[in-house]
């Protein structure tokens, strides 16, 4: 079994520190482990007892009569590394450590005990939660292997915390509402067991249909991101991240100011990877109450049901604000209810039955709007009330719908106002029966729009990207200016030095010149023709205009040389020490209708390069004013980072005769994202101002920070990118020259012309079943893949239009743990025979090898011969299981 395994599946604990003594960590995590029901041998170790518990203990950990597969380390920090250490050799492969402060002590080597006991648990091939950590519970097996005062229900969420605090929190309030969960587990400082294998191992777990984090921090990106995404397309994901502000993410104790990174690169990571972020613990605890509660969304509309007018005017307003949708109501609809509610209802969604309204009133208005297709989910509102007492409602309407088939079609919310007791227990019969109950009619609304972010975030993970078409880049062109200016020993280039590498990228830059004086740049202007601009060049002055240090609309040489030399009087003034490297001139852009915004990439600490775009200006803040996206882009997640601008308030469309073309800048933005994956020596880009006339781009001003780089240009990057290096010619047996090269999400349109021309025989004997018409999500799948994980190989034919037609593709998908993957191959029907099978299976061995695979294996029907022979041929080993009717080929690397 594996470490995972082990951790999920112990069938025997160690509990080293045990205590007899209440309130000790010793004692709590044996008298949980007693009161949970473990039902496996639970062994304390301690040279002060006889027996913890009633339980026979052990002096040391060398004394056990069988190795543990859990060890609970509940000792002092000091001692932790010692004890992995007498672990490791007994052979125990899991340890989880409650001390905290192991990052502040010291041991014997100067060391960290932190770093001591990692290097110790890593040479036993041991794998280690915490330390700070308040241990995990395991409801589905009876597990509770924490120091926590309150057990978990069983229910159906995972929920994994840095936080214990927050950990103690959620089961306090969830005990309360009868809510459960699969796994509850404390990651405290993660110093081995972290995030991106908790979410792939819980996104494969049966008990398991939703997952929610509270995160600090995270420590790899590109591990995380690449096991969210996964689990995102079978679970529903949200995270909680605390520090949403510098101060407040400063403040955290165990994390270094180098390891905090941007809150809106969280931001951007989490819609990235198909996650839905909530941001305050209320909202945490509604996402809670939803998800335990909720089915997955058919679509978007809301119906509102409430006995008040004011309630349902503020759920009104807030789904608005939230950017949600009020379902409207045909007619046949208010007719049915026009029978049955007075005069003066709304007429209308939301549906107020009026003040007077009784039982049998609500009972009725819920079952219409329930039998009509108008909505999706039902808002039920109630202020206390003496025709509809709070209790008997909510226990007569949560029976009826309990029963209701069709109710089972609609996520059902409810809201009953009050803090009396009445309204109390109300709320929690709701919860008891498995509808989610709210005490304001806002938080109820926010829990629904929850479902719906999580559902267009779904939707944008699976949304196909628009075909930009061929593009060429000289990439060779701009490698030789990046390599000469860093032989050269340059860090910087200004805009007149950044305007050849960005041309041959297609980015038009405006022309340039540098002066070293006043004088000198009345001489260039005179040649430039007027009207011009001139800017200050300094490395030491961050913000031009804290000198005036932009001049523009200048007509004549005596303007340009007095403009010039009283910006060059007040900087040394004002910065005396200043290194000054010139002015810079340029011919003014015609800004008429134009509209000015800034582009950035900085190197986040946690998810490396980032995109930043907004309007700019000199108080201009990255946590405020940008929105942030993570390369690579396509014109999709192009166009949702401008969207997102848009709708943020980081951009804004303003009254000029061209409305901001998004299209073009979405093209841009792709392009700049390419940019930053071909050169990794560019550490920093800002283009400020971009000038956007219609669907013309300037840069007016371009600064490119540079850093000699060594190694791995991808591994700096949060998310692999399209893996070009992979491309690879070849020759079919009647010479037709294909390309192998590995799949683009763009490649849908044309994988499913590929799929409809093999024969229904081949796709069954490929997907051992009848798979009929591939719908958009499954050939999503097929064509968005995570290459950090999987590979697909297509190989095409280039047409007379530009477009690639799919010939044939194999696919490599890796497990976690990056040793073994599975292969399936598919060819087109009309293309047997051609060589195009063996070349790909060639195409996939190499790339199993040179990725690091140990083992390739797939499975094929025993009918299909050409396969069997084909695997035999480049070197499979044949298993044929005739009783379960499939063959097994297998292939060490």
């Amino acid at each position: 079994m594996t470490g995972l395994d082990l951790l999920f599946k112990p069938k025997s604990i160690a509990v080293i520190g045990a205590s007899d003594t209440p309130g000790r960590a010793g004692n709590v995590i044996i008298r949980n482990l007693q009161s949970g029901g473990f039902n496996g041998p639970i062994m304390p170790v301690t040279p002060k007892y006889q027996a913890v518990a009633g339980i026979l203990a052990y002096p040391t950990i060398e004394s056990l009569p069988l190795v543990p597969d859990l060890a609970i380390l509940c000792t002092q920090a000091c001692r932790n590394s010692e004890l992995i250490r007498q672990l490791g050799e007994k052979g125990v492969k899991v340890a989880i450590i409650l001390a905290a402060g192991m990052k502040k002590t010291l041991s014997q080597n100067g060391q960290t005990e932190f770093e001591v006991m990692r290097d110790i648990a890593s040479r036993y091939a041991m794998r280690v939660i915490g330390p700070n950590s308040l241990g995990m519970i395991l409801p589905w097996l009876n597990l509770n292997a924490s120091f926590s005062p309150i057990p978990a229900n069983k229910g159906n969420i995972a929920f994994v915390s840095q936080s214990a605090a927050v950990c103690t929190t959620i089961l306090d309030w969830a005990r309360n509402r009868r809510i459960g969960f699969s796994t509850f587990i404390s990651l405290g400082e993660a110093s081995d067991i972290d995030f991106p294998e908790l979410l792939d191992y819980l996104s494969r777990e049966s008990k398991t249909d939703a997952i929610m984090l509270y995160i600090d921090n995270i420590q790899n990106a590109r591990a995380f991101i690449s096991a969210a995404r996964a689990a995102s397309r079978n679970r529903r994901v949200l995270v909680l991240k605390s520090g949403r502000t510098p101060e407040g993410a400063a403040s955290l104790p165990h994390l270094h100011a180098d390891d905090l990174g941007l809150d809106g690169a969280y931001d951007a990571a989490i819609r990235r990877s198909g996650m839905l972020r909530v941001k305050t613990t209320h909202e945490l605890f509604a996402a809670v109450e939803t998800l335990s509660h909720s089915v997955p969304l058919r679509g978007e509309r809301l119906a509102i049901i409430s006995n008040g007018g004011g309630p349902a005017v503020m759920a009104v307003d807030a789904l608005l604000e939230m950017g949600g949708k009020l379902a409207v109501l045909s007619e046949e609809t208010i007719d049915k209810l026009n029978t049955i509610l007075p005069v003066s209802w709304s007429q209308g969604n939301p549906v107020d039955i009026v003040g007077d309204a009784d039982i049998d009133r609500y009972k009725k208005v819920t079952e219409i709007l329930l039998e009509s297709d108008e909505a999706d989910a039902l808002l039920i509102l109630h202020s206390p009330s003496v025709t509809a007492p709070g209790l008997a409602t909510a226990k007569a309407l949560a029976d009826m719908l309990k029963n209701s088939q069709r109710a089972k079609r609609f996520n059902i919310l409810t809201n009953w106002q009050g803090e009396s007791d009445d309204a109390t227990v109300a709320r929690l019969a709701f919860a008891h029966a498995g509808f989610p109950a709210y005490r304001t009619p806002e938080s109820a609304v926010t829990a629904f729009m929850h479902l719906v972010e999580y559902r267009r975030n779904k939707k944008q993970l699976m949304e196909t990207p628009a075909s930009i078409g061929q593009i060429d880049y000289d990439v060779d062109g701009g490698r030789t200016l990046i390599q000469q200016a860093i032989d050269s020993q340059q860090t910087s280039l200004t805009t007149h030095e950044a305007r050849p590498f960005l041309a041959k990228y297609g980015i038009n830059v405006m022309a340039t010149w540098l002066a070293e004086d006043a004088a000198e740049a009345a001489q260039i202007t005179e040649q430039v023709g007027y009207p011009v601009a001139i800017k200050l060049r300094s490395p030491d002055i961050p913000h031009k205009s804290d000198v005036n240090g932009v001049m523009l609309d200048l007509n004549n040489a005596v303007e340009v040389a007095n403009a010039a030399q009283l910006m060059l009087n007040r900087v040394s003034l004002s910065y005396p020490t200043a290194r000054i490297e010139g002015l810079q001139i340029q011919g003014m852009a015609n800004r008429a209708g134009s509209q000015e915004l800034r582009v950035c990439v900085r190197h986040d600490p946690v998810f490396g390069p980032v995109i930043l775009l907004g309007e700019g200006g000199s108080e201009w803040n990255v946590n405020r004013d940008a929105a942030v996206a993570i390369p690579p882009l396509n014109m999709t997640l192009a166009s949702y980072l401008v969207i997102g601008a848009l709708k943020n308030g980081q951009l804004r469309q303003h009254g000029h005769p061209y409305t901001l073309d998004v299209n073009a800048l979405c093209h841009f933005l792709v392009t700049l994202s390419q940019i930053i994956i071909d050169y990794p020596e560019i550490k920093e880009l800002d283009i400020h101002p971009l000038l956007i006339t219609g669907d013309n781009i300037t840069v007016l001003d371009a600064s490119i920070q540079l850093c000699a780089f060594q190694g791995d240009a991808n591994t700096r990057l949060a998310i692999r990118p399209y893996p070009k290096e992979l491309e690879q010619h070849a020759i079919l047996k009647d010479g037709t020259p294909i390309l192998l090269r590995p799949i683009l999400p763009e490649d849908e349109p044309n994988h499913k012309s590929f799929v409809e021309r093999v024969s229904v025989e081949d796709l069954y004997k490929r997907f051992f079943s009848d798979v009929g018409e591939l719908n958009h999500e499954a050939l999503a799948n097929l064509t968005q893949i995570d290459y950090d994980r999987e590979m697909a190989f297509v190989a095409v034919q280039r047409e007379a239009n530009g477009c690639d037609e799919i010939l044939g593709v194999v696919r490599a998908l890796a497990n976690p743990e990056h040793t073994d993957a599975e292969f399936a191959v598919l060819v087109r029907s009309d293309l047997k025979g051609k060589g195009l099978g063996r070349i790909l299976m060639d195409k996939v061995i190499d790339y199993g090898r040179l990725s690091g695979l140990k083992r390739l294996n797939g499975m094929t029907m025993p009918s299909n011969s050409g396969m069997i022979a084909l695997a035999q041929r480049v070197g499979f080993s044949i298993d044929v299981q005739i009783q379960d009717g499939v063959v097994e080929m297998d292939m060490m690397l």
